[in-house]
């Protein structure tokens, strides 16, 4: 990929994660409903732990759901990583981010504005993401 989003004040983690789209969606799921202050240790020990999304489509449920568990949700959290790591290895879905379980207008329009060159066409609804839109359409 030859997009490279611009940093933003804001510094959110997808700016960081632009080169490999799924961590992208592991951090919208993780994100979602959860403050990035809960959210990002986490997260981060999700990526040591289960690095691609071939090790995150292995992963046992149980043991994932209690890695996670301070987040809440953990039991749907942990099956939705699961079973995006699966859909983004088997499927096709790089039209269409919504093709992989769990992913919905928030990560799909993460992808876009992060992961394509694209991001002038999102309407983001996510607060974090319109501020980061709404920056580049400022200074881009």
């Amino acid at each position: 990929m030859n997009w490279i989003p611009p940093k933003s004040p804001y510094n959110l983690l997808q700016e960081q994660l632009y080169k490999n789209p799924w961590k992208v969606f592991v951090c919208c799921i993780f994100c979602n409903l959860t403050r990035r202050k809960q959210a990002e240790p986490y997260f981060w020990l999700f990526l040591r732990i289960y690095p691609t999304p071939q090790a995150a489509a292995m992963a046992n449920v149980e043991e994932l759901a209690d890695m996670i568990q301070p987040l809440g949700l953990s039991s749907r959290r942990a099956k939705t990583l699961i079973e995006m790591s699966r859909d983004y290895i088997l499927k096709d879905w790089s039209n269409d981010a919504t093709k992989l379980y769990g992913i919905g207008k928030y990560g799909s329009d993460a992808y876009q504005i992060f992961c394509t060159n694209s991001w002038r066409s999102a309407t983001p609804k996510d607060g974090a993401l319109v501020n980061y839109h709404k920056w580049c359409l400022e200074n881009y």
